[in-house]
């Protein structure tokens, strides 16, 4: 296996770090490289807020729920959707964009995702570890004005990196059969493949080296998806000039 497969295949979470602080310019020369990633019609819809300022790093941290990773992390950041950047570009030319649409909302959360795995990827490839942390879709509104995020920008996810305190093993995927449709999709192929999932998983979590727990994928994503997921979201977004039309 090449030093890239290797690489991207053991990938883990990493939430206590060493608290040793990353050099200013390896972070940029980080971003840098993040941003080599596909971006659709080259819009470019991401900016990255990179927090030095110790409170709002704080303050980031308490509004994702995730306060302790911030604590100890090398570098600490939140992705966000920008099309800010392309209604000044198209004010130059006299034209008002059109940022209010379901497409455009799915380019821009292509893009930053795109733009952040390269992001990791690059980290990773350092010897750092990082952990993506969607909490900060908990408190948008309140992250948005801690930054001063502006209309037509809106917070993805938080993301500590840092060098781990130590590497925990890697949580199985689902088998690729699952995951690939030849041809055609099949659902009737689920329920088999499932099961042995749930079996596979559920004795990863029982005997891993911390925080064990007896659970599986499906039940897991059965009380995830019982309910809707932030349904504030739609309204912040309209209020930054999504409307999803």
């Amino acid at each position: 296996m090449n030093q890239v497969k290797e690489l991207l295949r053991s990938h883990t979470s990493v939430r206590k770090y060493t608290g040793e602080e990353i050099p200013k310019e390896v972070v940029y020369d980080l971003i840098e490289t993040a941003q080599m990633a596909a971006t659709s019609h080259f819009v470019q819809a991401y900016s990255v807020i990179y927090v030095t300022d110790p409170e709002k790093k704080a303050k980031l941290g308490e509004l994702s729920n995730n306060d302790f990773q911030f604590k100890t992390a090398g570098a600490s950041f939140l992705f966000c959707v920008d099309f800010k950047r392309l209604q000044i570009a198209g004010q130059k030319y006299d034209i008002d964009i059109t940022a209010d649409s379901a497409e455009n909302v799915l380019v821009g959360v292509t893009d930053v995702s795109l733009f952040a795995q390269n992001f990791v990827i690059a980290a990773e490839a350092e010897g750092y570890g990082i952990c993506y942390i969607g909490g900060a879709r908990n408190n948008p509104k309140e992250i948005s004005e801690l930054f001063n995020l502006p209309e037509y920008v809106f917070p993805m996810f938080a993301m500590t990196i840092g060098k781990p305190t130590k590497r925990n093993d890697t949580k199985p995927r689902l088998p690729v059969e699952a995951i690939v449709h030849e041809n055609g999709y099949d659902v009737e192929k689920y329920d088999a493949l499932l099961t042995q999932y749930d079996k596979e998983l559920g004795e990863y979590y029982l005997n891993r080296n911390a925080n064990q727990k007896v659970t599986n994928w499906t039940k897991q994503m059965a009380d995830y998806l019982v309910n809707q997921q932030r349904p504030f979201i739609k309204d912040f977004l309209a209020s930054q000039g999504f409307t999803w039309k």
